[in-house]
């Protein structure tokens, strides 16, 4: 898997994590406790730093990177579903990122927060906790309920266990 310094700054992977082995991570970047890195996913820590916090689960062909002016922080248990793309932004946690969503610099997301697929939020967009979000520009449609928060920590869990496998597999296959 390409894990690359880039002026100076290595990725600091907490070991429990599972990344795969076409995953490319760069620069300025931590990745936080059970969290894993799915293939053809792209986190760059070039130009700022990259945050993303435990047993969050970055899928299929995301991209995450940064800008001279905004880092990027994820939470805890953030789902950024595939193909999905996260630019300078800062993510609360049990936070459901929607397939082939975007979302741009300086863009804040609170705690409990589902953005729908194919979601655009511009630059700047705060996203109050416990929100459904969804449209382009994202647009606030509805507050969460208790189902929706059952259904975020269920996919959490599902993907903690699935990368805790993927890495096990992984390692009996090298041994």
């Amino acid at each position: 898997m390409p894990i690359l310094e880039f002026e100076g700054k290595k990725p600091r992977i907490h070991p429990s994590c599972y990344v795969a082995s076409n995953a490319t991570i760069v620069g300025d970047v931590t990745i936080g406790e059970d969290s894993n890195i799915w293939p053809n996913a792209v986190i760059r820590g070039d130009w700022n730093s990259v945050n993303i916090g435990k047993r969050a689960s970055i899928q299929d062909c995301c991209v995450i990177h940064v800008d001279p002016s905004h880092p990027l922080a994820f939470g805890d248990r953030v789902l950024m579903g595939h193909g999905a793309i996260a630019h300078g932004c800062h993510v609360g946690s049990n936070v459901l990122i929607g397939t082939r969503s975007i979302v741009l610099d300086g863009v804040k997301i609170g705690d409990w927060v589902i953005i729908a697929a194919g979601t655009l939020l511009t630059e700047g967009t705060d996203v109050p906790s416990k929100s459904l979000v969804m449209g382009a520009p994202g647009k606030v449609v509805k507050e969460l309920e208790d189902r929706h928060l059952t259904m975020i920590s269920a996919g959490n869990e599902g993907y903690v266990y699935l990368g805790r496998t993927y890495r096990d597999e992984v390692d009996k296959a090298q041994t």
